[in-house]
């Protein structure tokens, strides 16, 4: 029976007793919390959520290996941005490195092509030069006497025009020049002769055809110059 019986609890109430420095720390840590224990909250500290904002706080789940993963991929994407922006400038400066070198190529491929023919044309020229006296000099000469020497003539005649539009085909151009101001560039004077009829410094006739390929003289034409007349002497 006398285990059956609870026991009886004391009616004592325990005492602690506190000299006055831990009196008042007793005091000072009640009145920080409110009826239910929790520690009450200053006027001048910040809010949860400016807390929240400053990164203080954190909603439940956060932090931890999600945190480092994020930073850890953020700073993956800024170094590959970087990368690209890197490749980006790199291409373009290949990519003008290129355009400059098939310039270059192509200038000095044109450069090539024009110096050979210049060297096959120089040794055309005086062909051509020789046909076209031999026409002007037959076309000066009766040609209705034989029927075999207007054939004959006709036939240089087809030589020098496939001589000429073989040059043209190389991009090899004649020099205009009767007519023209003469151009030391390009011309060269062989006679000067005063004339009326024409301006000072005129073109009047071509004694050898010159020839250009692009702006470079294959060489000038040989021509006779107009000059001033002179003024009849009133004394005589």
């Amino acid at each position: 029976m006398a285990s059956d019986r609870k026991q009886k609890q004391p009616n004592s109430i325990p005492i602690t007793f506190f000299d006055d420095e831990e009196s008042g720390a007793a005091d000072d840590l009640e009145e920080g919390r409110d009826d239910e224990g929790a520690s009450r909250p200053s006027p001048d500290d910040p809010t949860e959520n400016e807390r929240r904002a400053a990164g203080e706080v954190r909603s439940p789940g956060e932090g931890g290996p999600a945190v480092a993963e994020l930073v850890a991929t953020r700073a993956e994407l800024k170094r590959l941005q970087a990368e690209l922006s890197e490749a980006k400038e790199a291409l373009v400066r290949r990519q003008a490195d290129f355009d400059n070198y098939r310039k270059r190529i192509e200038r000095e491929r044109g450069e090539a092509y024009n110096r050979i023919v210049a060297e096959v044309a120089g040794k055309l020229l005086p062909v051509v030069d020789n046909l076209s006296r031999a026409l002007e000099a037959e076309r000066s000469v009766e040609a209705g006497e034989s029927k075999e020497f207007r054939h004959f003539l006709h036939g240089v005649e087809l030589i020098s025009k496939q001589l000429n539009d073989l040059l043209e085909s190389f991009g090899i151009q004649p020099i205009v020049a009767v007519g023209q101001r003469f151009d030391p560039h390009i011309h060269e004077a062989v006679v000067t002769e005063a004339s009326d009829e024409h301006e000072p410094d005129t073109v009047i006739s071509e004694m050898q055809r010159g020839y250009r390929i692009g702006d470079r003289l294959l060489r000038p034409s040989m021509v006779k110059v107009s000059a001033r007349a002179e003024a009849p002497d009133d004394g005589e």
